[in-house]
């Protein structure tokens, strides 16, 4: 009996060993949710591998094994379970308890036809991406007028907008510091805004064309190209099949600037739709705020023709969109009372290039820019409908580009002709968590300029080739890493490596660092028109480099940047920060610090841009949301003259924009608000020591505070108008022009511009459209 009850003793004590033993593995049982993806097809079930499933704004997620079973942690938090698949539907499930879950995923190519209802985030930043990626949407896009491209980035701290010089009414983006040209701007991943356009073609894409905007800091992808160095902006348009049949947005400011935009969609057939997409803008009135003698925005003419088709057959795998564009765009700025009619300067073509008489009676200084530009695309895309992590892209594009143009005494003509081909590979290795791009690429150019009396003209050929693995474990830990090589019969054979990687430490959160290379051909002209409108005399001072006697541009770019989204008062928000640093190997130097001047030359010494940005978005309360920044920046480039700061360059910057929304009835009707405040730090001007002491500029410009508001009023799901004003405060640049009023001497310079010149702008309009 002693025996039996020492055994059962022993065997109680076992038990509550092996219950401590397993009591943790019991807990943890529960915080795991198990389950399985399917899929369904002739009355069978075949399990998916490597299918993704994770939870709705977390890192928290894992991939289906061979058996299409999963396993992922679990919280009460937790109640969206979003499972995807390569060429399937992606399905969002909501989960109450860590009950085992089977699901079925549903091919795209089997899918009917569905209308989805939902509240988009205006701009949102992805936490499972490797590359540091902002999404605007078309909700942001439309709190401001957004007439184009360029000033559709005026609600948005990581992109900065200024004008380039005072008589133009030339706007540039700068990112990481850099002006656009460091920047890849595609539209729908093709390279759009480059070569002959990089001066006026962000105000060639019309804003209501836009479907979103994806803004890349960082090196970017390998896979549309080398010459990315500061980032990648690249531009959805709207799609035929998706876009409203009938859309008027009609624009009309206080300036006397009107635009119209119209777009005609229809269905031909069941897998064929077509757009017609129309723009319209002009500006007639002449304006002379400031009493300087120039006009304070040119006066404008554009037409914007594009006709978009789109073919999709889900059922078989294929879609494919090609566009026929037509662009027009007549500009004319100067002095007030010039009139290129009648004129002894610039009317008519006449062009007065040699040394002028002296004691000639000038009339007056002005400029016309003429640009007229063709476009075709096409993008041929196919998923395999039994292999649907399959697929295969074929991207083309061409165009041709003339700009005619004077400034003044001063001529530019440039005819560019470009050609693009990207051919691009999808699949994976073994499961989707290892993904895998390549494919080759082709890209010709052909440039031919008119500066004054002297012509320069060049022909570029690029071919390459590129493999892109992306790596994405699903829990913590997603990366990116590219790699191309490109022989270019100017740049030569180079190979240009990116490297984007994601760390998640804890919940909301992403860590990222990317690290990339970037090569490009300085376009000198082109890219610095506003050099133009001076009296500078340009000077290059290359020797043996292929580019009119320049070498290529190349450049590495370094980030870091963490996210880390947080519920504060039940409200969701979240904090962003990020370091930037782009270190140029080469750098065509453009040198303002000389009197009377503009140098160019390859870079001898160090040219760098630091970049910090932090911003923190956050729900005040519903339908309320604020968004705050402050940017700081450190460019700075050796000059034959020393190390200097890059001229009109702020180093601080802050930003702040706020949003509110009434609820929306049964009516479809609500009210929207949106205020943006932008305060630039005092930008450094280029050298005016030597002068003449009436011309000469102190070293940095003052602060420059704006204002911007909109207030629209949603009648119904058809019909809504806007009413807004751009620099309300009415902050004004009172003497943007040096010597404005002796055009033709050595001193006239347009290119000390630090902030607004026409003061404040209101503007209203109306959106009608037919779903």
């Amino acid at each position: 009996m002693i025996e039996r009850s020492r055994r059962t003793q022993a065997n109680k004590n076992l038990n509550l060993f092996l219950l401590a033993l397993l009591f943790p593995l019991i807990l943890i049982s529960q915080d795991v949710l198990k389950g399985q993806v399917v899929e369904q097809g002739n009355g069978q079930e075949w399990p998916l591998v490597g299918a993704n499933v994770f939870w709705l704004d977390t890192a928290v997620g894992a991939v289906t094994d061979i058996n299409g079973e999963f396993e992922v942690s679990y919280k009460a938090d937790y109640s969206k379970l979003i499972i995807s698949y390569v060429g399937y539907k992606t399905d969002t499930i909501t989960v109450t308890q860590p009950k085992y879950i089977k699901h079925k995923l549903q091919p795209k190519g089997d899918l009917d036809e569905v209308t989805i209802t939902s509240r988009n985030q205006a701009t949102s930043k992805s936490y499972l991406s490797a590359q540091n990626i902002t999404t605007v949407s078309s909700d942001e896009l439309l709190k401001a007028a957004c007439c184009n491209l360029s000033e559709s980035f005026e609600t948005n701290p990581s992109i900065d907008v200024n004008f380039a010089d005072a008589v133009t009414g030339t706007k540039q983006i700068r990112m990481l510091g850099l002006t656009n040209k460091y920047i890849l701007i595609t539209t729908e991943n093709i390279p759009s805004i480059r070569g002959a356009s990089q001066a006026y073609g962000l105000s060639f894409i019309p804003g209501t064309w836009v479907e979103s905007i994806q803004i890349t800091k960082g090196a970017g992808s390998v896979v549309n190209g080398f010459e990315s160095i500061a980032g990648q902006i690249n531009t959805e348009l709207r799609k035929p099949s998706t876009d409203d049949r009938l859309f008027v947005n009609l624009y009309a400011a206080n300036s006397q600037r009107l635009e119209l935009n119209t777009h005609i969609n229809t269905k031909i057939s069941k897998r064929w739709d077509t757009g017609l997409y129309v723009h319209g803008s002009t500006l007639q009135e002449k304006h002379d705020v400031n009493n300087d003698g120039f006009l304070d925005m040119p006066l404008y003419n554009q037409i914007n023709v594009m006709n978009r088709w789109q073919y999709t057959d889900q059922e078989h795998g294929f879609v494919s969109f090609i566009n026929v564009r037509y662009l027009n765009d007549a500009k004319q700025s100067g002095q007030m009372d010039f009139d290129p009619e009648n004129t002894n300067l610039g009317g008519n073509g006449m062009i007065l290039n040699a040394p002028l008489p002296n004691g000639q009676d000038f009339e007056a200084w002005g400029s016309e820019v003429n640009t007229e530009r063709f476009e075709m695309s096409g993008k041929f895309g196919y998923v395999n409908p039994d292999i649907p992590w399959q697929s295969l892209g074929v991207q083309m594009a061409c165009s041709s580009h003339n700009q005619n143009s004077y400034f003044g005494l001063n001529t530019y003509d440039i005819n560019h002709n470009s050609l693009y081909s990207n051919v691009i590979y999808n699949s994976i290795i073994s499961d989707s968590r290892h993904k895998i791009k390549t494919g080759l690429g082709f890209t010709y150019d052909h440039y031919d300029e008119l500066i004054s009396n002297e012509s320069f003209e060049r022909s570029e050929r690029s071919a390459g080739a590129f493999f892109e693995y992306a790596y994405d474990d699903l829990n913590n830990f997603t990366m990116t890493a590219g790699l191309r090589f490109d022989t270019h019969n100017l740049l030569g054979e180079f190979v240009t490596p990116r490297l984007h990687m994601r760390y998640t430490p804890w919940e909301k959160a992403a860590l990222r660092a990317s690290v990339g290379r970037g090569k490009r051909s300085a376009n000198i002209f082109a890219e610095n028109q506003s050099m133009f409108s001076t009296s500078r005399t340009i000077s290059i001072l290359g020797g043996n480099g292929p580019i009119y006697g320049l070498d290529p541009e190349i450049a590495w770019n370094y980030g870091i940047s963490f996210l880390q989204g947080f519920n504060l008062f039940g409200r969701k928000g979240d904090v962003a920060l990020d370091f930037y640093r782009t270190d140029f190997k080469n750098q065509v130097v453009v040198d303002w610090e000389q009197v009377n001047q503009v140098r160019f030359y390859n870079l001898e010494g160090d040219s760098y841009a630091n970049s910090f940005q932090v911003e923190v978005n956050y729900d005040v309360f519903d339908r309320f949301t604020i968004r705050g920044a402050y940017k700081y920046y450190d460019v700075k480039t050796s000059y034959q003259t020393g190390k200097l700061m890059k001229p009109l360059v702020p180093k601080h910057r802050i930003f702040a924009n706020l949003s509110y929304q009434t609820k929306m009835d049964a009516r479809l009707s609500q009210w929207k608000f949106d205020l943006t405040y932008n305060w630039l730090g005092k930008q450094r001007f280029s050298s005016t020591a030597l002068n003449a002491p009436e011309f000469r500029l102190p070293e940095y410009s003052p602060t420059v505070a704006t204002l911007n508001a909109q207030v629209t009023k949603v009648f119904s799901s058809k019909f809504e108008m806007y009413l807004g004003g751009e620099n309300i405060t009415n902050l004004r640049q009172n003497n943007p022009i040096l010597d404005a009023n002796n055009p033709f001497g050595p001193n006239f310079d347009t290119t000390f511009v630090y902030g607004p010149i026409f003061g404040s702008m209101y503007y209203a309009g109306l959106r009608y459209k037919i779903k």
